[in-house]
């Protein structure tokens, strides 16, 4: 079962790994984009992890508090888009104090779907909500190894989409110079599931 003390260790875990290839995540997004991207994922965990001991028990009032953490600190696109998938988590969390880790695909599932409608994004045009995507079908499949699979996963759809060019967003405007580049977004969430791998 998941407990808000899964939810700090894992902003615990993220926050590291996010400090540790912000520069990285950045310089891949100056490629296509603003080159925010790791400035962005820094300043949300830093606030995650500040606020993370004060997070209530119920999962749905910590999920809200964390979005709007997010969106105080940082207003770029990636900004918002996480701050709208953990909304999302939050309407789906609401009231309880536990969840089965089954749950979580549905919770990527709810997040992914708020997340196309806030951006106007689709699954396939190589976005972050691919990886998401994938990430919630491999859940499905692979209850018992869940951060293994997820990682797999995302790994294969990064190899998939990396010689197709970027369908939205700014990255769109880079359309053939995204062809064999990674989308910096994709990149950001395989970072974040790489951190919750425990060796």
């Amino acid at each position: 079962m998941i407990t808000i003390v899964d939810v700090r260790d894992a902003i615990s875990r993220i926050q590291l790994q996010v400090q540790q290839t912000a520069e990285d995540l950045s310089a891949r997004d100056g490629q296509l984009g603003d080159g925010d991207l790791g400035i962005t994922l820094e300043k949300a965990f830093n606030r995650l992890a500040e606020i993370a001991p004060t997070l209530p028990d119920d999962l749905g009032k910590a999920f809200a508090a964390a979005a709007a953490a997010v969106s105080k600190v940082s207003s770029s696109s990636f900004g918002t888009l996480l701050a709208t998938g953990l909304l999302a988590a939050a309407k789906q969390t609401i009231g309880k104090t536990e969840l089965p880790s089954t749950a979580v695909s549905d919770l990527l599932r709810a997040a992914c779907q708020k997340m196309s409608e806030r951006g106007s994004a689709s699954l396939g045009d190589k976005t972050v909500l691919d990886t998401i995507d994938a990430a919630a079908r491999a859940l499905d499949s692979h209850p018992e190894d869940a951060v293994g699979a997820v990682i797999i996963a995302v790994d294969e759809t990064l190899a998939l989409f990396r010689d197709r060019e970027c369908k939205i967003g700014r990255a769109r405007i880079f359309s053939e110079r995204s062809v064999g580049l990674d989308d910096p977004g994709m990149v950001a969430f395989r970072v974040m599931v790489g951190a919750l791998k425990r060796s």
